[in-house]
């Protein structure tokens, strides 16, 4: 990995937080999330755990920004976000916010290369040049080169994590939210792709906010933030 136009991760944050709300609307309300105050600097490796339905979820669509908070403010990469138009915020997560889900959402009849450079054709018209060439590159950190060519459902379940994990990374993204990325996988696969993520985050001091139920996963990260009932009720640097 070529790390010369990189920086150590330093004091700024890339996600703050500050009594951040999330209540749905409905015959009886649900409270989602309540008072969370949250500040994640940039280049930690960090995981947020907690039982199904302690408002995980919730809280990583936030940090998304695929969802808005009721109450509170939130900024993500310097954006405030509870300030912006919805135009403004799309724009902010494509530059700056990478996805790695449990399943990996390839589209099956596109070729390897070609998912990976759908993480910027939903802002461009197409792909340029220098698109491609990182895409490539990517591909190649990622250990999957050769099957560049390849359509997305003829490789395997691992190799689909990897290209979903270079699809995140187009564009050298900051802030990769991984949503029990290895939860679909064996355990030797499991341990390849956190390996992978956790070489990018070193490497090329990338943001990783790891959601999972493993602690064994939990417990190799530098941080852990716990969740309960809405509420972060632990917060735990190594």
């Amino acid at each position: 990995m070529d790390k010369s136009a990189e920086l150590p991760p330093g004091p700024d944050p890339i996600v703050r937080l500050q009594e951040v709300g999330k209540v749905y609307d409905g015959a009886v309300p649900f409270r989602a999330l309540e008072g969370v105050d949250l500040e994640v600097r940039r280049g930690e490796f960090a995981a947020i755990v907690g039982q199904s339905g302690s408002g995980k979820s919730t809280l990583l669509n936030i940090l998304g920004t695929l969802d808005r908070a009721s109450e509170g403010t939130v900024e993500i990469a310097g954006g405030q976000i509870h300030e912006m138009p919805d135009e403004a915020v799309t724009t902010l997560r494509g530059l700056n916010v990478g996805f790695i889900f449990q399943f990996h959402y390839l589209l099956p009849d596109f070729s390897v290369l070609e998912n990976v450079l759908m993480s910027v054709a939903v802002r461009k018209s197409a792909p340029s040049r220098e698109d491609v060439r990182e895409a490539h590159a990517l591909l190649e950190e990622v250990g999957i080169a050769k099957e560049h060519h390849r359509r997305a459902n003829e490789i395997s379940g691992g190799q689909q994590q990897r290209v979903a994990i270079a699809r995140a990374l187009l564009g050298r993204k900051p802030l990769i939210l991984a949503d029990e990325p290895t939860g679909n996988l064996d355990s030797v696969t499991s341990e390849e792709v956190f390996s992978l993520m956790r070489r990018f985050n070193q490497e090329w001091h990338t943001t990783f906010l790891i959601v999972t139920h493993d602690e064994r996963i939990a417990e190799r990260t530098d941080r852990i933030i716990r969740i309960t009932d809405g509420r972060v009720v632990a917060d735990d640097r190594r």
